[in-house]
């Protein structure tokens, strides 16, 4: 193994246009295109530094409540003002207790269909 190429979370039907306000405009990343015959499957992916999240989409969808990928932010700085950002936009964070992980600021989200996701500085 060299690396992470991608990290998928699963979404409903149809979560193209959330998939692209949550993760697009609020969290911030460049959405890329799909190869075409993937693109018929629905669903958006999106550059995180050198990889890539794509969501997915699932019949029966259920989220990970648990499972998460953990998105590295520039900054504890960046990070504290992603959060101001979301909470703006009406979106829950909840941030971890600093002493579980010394030197590391850090907060739970979730997407819009219930994916807990993890942001790190």
């Amino acid at each position: 193994m060299t690396g992470v190429d991608h990290v998928q979370v699963a979404a409903p039907p149809a979560c193209e246009e959330e998939a692209r306000r949550f993760y697009g405009a609020l969290l911030g990343l460049e959405e890329i295109a799909k190869p075409p015959l993937l693109a018929e499957r629905g669903g958006c992916w999106f550059r995180v530094g050198a990889h890539e999240l794509h969501v997915g989409v699932a019949d029966p969808f259920v989220p990970a409540r648990k499972a998460h990928p953990a998105l590295r932010v520039a900054s504890p700085e960046e990070l504290r003002k992603l959060a101001r950002r979301l909470e703006a936009a009406g979106v829950g964070i909840t941030w971890a207790d600093r002493a579980e992980i010394p030197g590391v600021e850090r907060f739970h989200v979730s997407d819009p269909w219930g994916n807990r996701l993890e942001l790190v500085a």
